[in-house]
């Protein structure tokens, strides 16, 4: 079969398992698959419908934000999460419950009680995750460094999760309110945060795509894409902003969803030499529909209780990966 051929192989069964996935979102409730439904009902319109197309606008955001990083860091195993930026947004969430729970928990932090209203959970967890970013590129004195970058990402990621649980003992209160962030979930999403992230994932599919070709030759090393002229400083601060962009919405909507980001780039290259233009738009698609179905399974596997999709999704990556890995030791490779 010839690539193009293959090419609009692919594109046909993902659009058909994207529509199928779509189709699921729509029936899937409380009591499992809805087969009675209908569009006029208010349930169906106001909220699984945002819920659909949210789960599906999230993972999207983490395969794009995997695929970056992945060309990124030239390393198969690296995941949106490696600058930090779910440390930042769970330690915003923890800090913004306990602000808003009042001062009798957070005496000294009364006066950014105003502030935190403002901006709300949704929005502490993006300025946490931005921040914890920032935190990031200053340890790593900026982002020409890939390999510093890549330690003071995962230093800053330790250092917040430690300084998250002990907020967390120091304030039990959050612990419950906290949980449905941690351990992901899409029930709360809503059009707004639908055409958020819409908002987000277009422009920054956009970039990524114009930067591509730089991909391309990064991945021949730093050295040779420097002496073919690539211009590495501004290719790793234009990344950088896409892959801290793309996971702090997500993240900021849907919380902590696991191995999405690891595994849509994974599933788009198994077999297949791509470009980087093309992973990067498979990489979206692919990621979207990890979600999105992630997310049916939740709500109906365990009707009338939802299971939270970030655990699914953990579960299922985290098997995905050791399939792959017995599978090459199988077949010999290290």
């Amino acid at each position: 079969m010839s690539r193009p051929t293959q090419a609009w192989l692919w594109w046909a069964v993902m659009m058909a398992l994207t529509l199928a996935g779509a189709w699921l979102g729509l029936m899937g409730g409380s009591e499992g698959l809805d087969t009675e439904w209908r569009w006029s009902d208010p349930i169906v319109q106001d909220l699984r419908w945002p819920r659909t197309q949210g789960a599906w606008l999230a993972g999207a955001l983490l395969g794009l934000a995997g695929a970056v990083a992945q060309g990124l860091f030239r390393n198969p195993l690296a995941d949106p999460y490696l600058l930090g930026s779910a440390s930042g947004a769970a330690f915003g969430v923890v800090v913004a419950i306990t602000v808003m729970g009042g001062a009798a928990l957070a005496p000294g932090l009364a006066w950014a009680q105003p502030w935190v209203w403002r901006l709300g959970l949704t929005g502490s967890a993006f300025v946490g995750a931005w921040a914890a970013v920032l935190l990031t590129l200053a340890l790593a004195r900026g982002a020409h460094h890939g390999l510093r970058l890549l330690l003071s990402g995962v230093v800053v990621g330790v250092v917040l999760g430690a300084v998250t649980s002990l907020w967390m003992v120091a304030a039990p209160q959050a612990w419950s309110q906290m949980q449905s962030f941690l351990l992901g979930s899409t029930a709360m999403i809503a059009m707004p945060s639908v055409l958020l992230m819409a908002g987000v994932l277009l422009p920054a599919l956009g970039v990524a795509l114009a930067m591509s070709r730089w991909l391309d030759g990064l991945r021949l090393g730093e050295d040779t894409a420097r002496s073919l002229g690539l211009p590495m400083g501004l290719l790793h601060w234009v990344l950088v902003g896409v892959l801290a962009l793309c996971t702090a919405t997500s993240v900021a909507q849907a919380g902590l969803i696991a191995f999405v980001g690891l595994v849509a780039p994974h599933l788009v290259r198994a077999g297949h030499a791509l470009s980087y233009r093309a992973l990067l738009l498979r990489s979206v698609v692919m990621g979207g529909w990890l979600l999105g179905i992630a997310d049916v399974l939740a709500r109906i596997c365990l009707a009338p209780r939802e299971l939270p999709v970030g655990i699914l999704t953990a579960v299922l990556g985290g098997a995905y990966l050791l399939w792959q890995l017995q599978r090459q030791t199988h077949g010999g490779m290290p």
